[in-house]
């Protein structure tokens, strides 16, 4: 009897273990279950921008640059001040403090496939954007640089016209493509104008409204982005009228 006994409650023990077991190995794989669609997740929402941008961008594909954003009625006029700094190169890591938010001249790093920025690339987020030493020098190759702050970084539609802009420029064996967007932020220096959270700059050497020999910053500044806009701005100012703009980069 006392057999008996001591093998029903071994079985009992067993199946109690063996429940256990199961219920350990369906936590176990609800564990990992969950990990892997955590995982995914994460994956599919760092990639959801990108791709979402790459398909926005589609139906500009075939829109002339200057049909693309705001009309250029957003933007003020065109504001020049004279230059200075060109050929004037500082330490690589020395921080420039310019007096213009954003900078259209100025002295800059100088440092072999690092500053100037080399050609190929016109898109930039805060996140991997060019030191302004680095883009000063830009500048003085006759870039055109379009600046935004904040607020166009935080408007979905408005990047997806940046990038769209950017585009326009992507032919890189032709240097009168000289252009790049690039993030201002708080860090950087002062506020564009009230109202406007987008800036054009460009260095010139000559240009519109410019005696000979004579080089000035020359800024506009948009409510925000307009294709329009940027395409006055850079026929008015190719990259050509820069203080170095047949130097190799």
């Amino acid at each position: 009897m006392a057999k008996t006994v001591k093998s029903e409650r071994q079985a009992k023990l067993d199946k109690i273990r063996k429940q256990q077991r199961g219920a350990e190995s369906r936590r176990s794989f609800a564990i990992i279950g969950t990990c892997a669609l955590i995982a995914v997740a994460i994956v599919a929402a760092a990639a959801y921008q990108p791709i979402k941008g790459w398909w926005d961008q589609r139906g500009f594909s075939d829109t002339d640059l200057a049909a693309i954003g705001a009309p250029a009625s957003v933007c003020g006029e065109v504001t020049t001040k004279s230059a200075e700094g060109s050929g004037n190169h500082v330490d690589d890591g020395q921080q420039v403090f310019y007096d213009d938010a954003p900078p259209a001249f100025g002295p800059h790093w100088n440092v072999f496939g690092k500053a100037p920025v080399p050609i190929g690339r016109e898109f930039y987020t805060e996140s991997d954007r060019p030191e302004l030493e680095q883009l000063v020098h830009n500048l003085e190759h006759g870039f055109t640089i379009m600046w935004y702050d904040e607020t166009v970084a935080d408007d979905a539609d408005q990047l997806t016209e940046l990038r769209a802009i950017a585009r326009k420029f992507s032919d890189t064996t032709d240097r009168r493509n000289a252009f790049i967007i690039a993030p201002w932020t708080e860090t950087d220096g002062a506020d564009f104008p009230d109202g406007k959270h987008v800036a054009l700059t460009h260095w010139s050497a000559g240009g519109v409204g410019v005696a000979e020999g004579e080089q000035v910053g020359v800024w506009q500044y948009c409510d925000s982005p307009s294709g329009e806009a940027v395409d006055s701005f850079v026929r008015e100012y190719p990259q050509q009228d820069s203080p170095e703009p047949d130097v190799a980069m």
